[in-house]
């Protein structure tokens, strides 16, 4: 009982104890030096980060829509709480780890910026100089929030609520805070490599979908998984509504990367538009040539993958290229799944085939059709005569992949060893919104009458 109660007591004292620790911090002035900054620029990025942040409870909709109904709230929670327990970490360390003062090309110092010290009043990010060293960081916040929000898809209807909010804490620190540091920090060894990422395929795409993988290794399968029942998925209107949030927001994922309102920002919205148009109907029409019928989940499955991979390359290659990137894309990530369920790997939602090798197919087709023409401080791919900078998109990749996928299981694994990691068989069987978070989730039936009798019944969802 004693050990059950500290377990259930802990997060409130980290929590209460990081606040009174945060009275302590002495306030700073920002804007320092307000006729640095360009106000077109943070204008747009302040834009940026509040779409990047509606990427989250799009990714909610998105993933709650594809589970049960019996574990639709749990599945949208356990995306959407990454922005309390992310937000708090990256004030307190997550963006001196991520961008402070280098420590051998693997580590920021994160001493740097602890409690966002020197934030407010230091100078700009050198690859942003005219904006606030604040709204930089509040814009990568973004991307932190929403990584690990991804591996949910993974390890959905079987995962216990309190061991993902630990995973949340740990793979922020351990496995996403390094890879920013390698490939977006100056001194980086990623980016001194001359690897390219231009808006998350290794930092978020390949860790997710790596970490996914781990995860769904560790917690291995669902009874329905074992049983080979099939799942209806829950609301795939909430499917569609998801996928229009996420693409929505993605303009401010990739064109917000540019970090300024310029010719860059436009060039990378126009990328991420077409390459998951492209990579939606390469999907859907993919599966018409196996003999499927077009499907809602198909098109917005296949545009999500041409988001993923459009993420690394969309500021360094040109618009017709994005059309190439997406069906290529599409179609493989399509072949991963269907292998996928044939396999005994438990990847509720596919994300290690989606958003895992999307990912990787970004970043070597990025190595591919990169072009300075787009982007001068980029470089050539193999497509325009330059095979070196091919391999090296190669590297960088294979060493995201293995790190993220090692530390990821060593993560799960640490976890299962202090909490258990995943519900019983019966909380399992009731499902996890009434068993994690007493609240369901509820699909029934409107009833029409007509001239006294019932002539027709409608499904209506709603929450309770």
């Amino acid at each position: 009982m004693a050990k059950s109660t500290i377990k259930q007591i802990a997060p409130f004292l980290v929590l209460a104890l990081i606040a009174i620790l945060s009275v302590f911090i002495k306030p700073t002035t920002d804007f320092a030096d307000a006729s640095k900054y360009n106000t077109a620029d943070i204008t747009w990025i302040l834009v940026a980060t509040a779409l990047v942040f509606l990427m989250t409870p799009g990714l909610g909709f998105f993933y709650g829509g594809m589970v049960h109904r019996k574990n639709v709230i749990s599945t949208m929670m356990k995306s959407v709480v990454a922005a309390g327990v992310v937000s708090v970490l990256w004030v307190l360390v997550g963006y001196s780890l991520c961008f402070g003062s280098d420590i051998g090309g693997f580590i920021g110092n994160p001493m740097t910026h602890l409690f966002f010290k020197d934030v407010n009043s230091g100078e700009p990010w050198g690859g942003a100089p005219t904006i606030p060293k604040t709204l930089f960081s509040l814009f990568q916040l973004m991307f932190a929030i929403i990584t690990p929000g991804l591996v949910v898809g993974a390890v959905a209807e079987r995962i216990r609520f309190t061991s993902y909010i630990l995973f949340i804490a740990l793979f922020s620190l351990l496995v996403y805070a390094p890879l920013a540091h390698w490939s977006w920090h100056p001194d980086g060894f990623l980016a001194k490599m001359g690897a390219l990422d231009f808006a998350g395929g290794t930092v978020v795409h390949i860790s997710a979908g790596c970490a996914a993988l781990a995860g769904a290794l560790v917690l291995k399968r669902r009874r329905a998984h074992i049983e080979h029942k099939e799942i209806p998925p829950a609301n795939i209107p909430y499917v569609l509504i998801g996928t229009g949030l996420l693409w929505f927001g993605w303009f401010g994922f990739n064109a917000g990367s540019a970090l300024g309102a310029n010719a860059l920002a436009v060039s990378a919205f126009a990328t991420t538009n077409t390459a998951a148009a492209a990579a939606g109907l390469g999907w859907m029409f993919f599966d018409v040539l196996r003999g499927k019928k077009p499907s809602v989940t198909g098109f917005c499955i296949g545009a999500v993958v041409g988001l993923v991979a459009i993420t690394p390359a969309a500021g360094f290659v040109a618009i017709p290229q994005s059309i190439f990137i997406g069906v290529i894309a599409a179609i493989i990530s399509n072949v991963a799944v269907y292998y996928k369920q044939k396999s005994t790997l438990d990847d509720t939602l596919d994300v290690f085939p989606c958003h895992g090798i999307g990912g990787m197919v970004g970043m070597l087709l990025t190595g591919i059709f990169a072009t300075k023409t787009v982007n001068a401080a980029g470089n050539d791919g193999l497509f325009y005569g330059n095979a070196a900078f091919f391999f090296v998109q190669l590297k960088a990749m294979l060493i995201a992949v293995g790190y993220s996928f090692v530390m990821s299981f060593v993560i799960f694994k640490f976890i299962n060893f202090i909490l258990p990691l995943r519900v019983t068989a019966e909380e399992e069987e009731i499902g996890l919104d009434a068993t994690q978070h007493n609240e369901k989730y509820i699909q029934g039936t409107l009833l029409v009458e007509h001239n006294g009798q019932i002539k027709e019944e409608i499904p209506t969802d709603y929450t309770k």
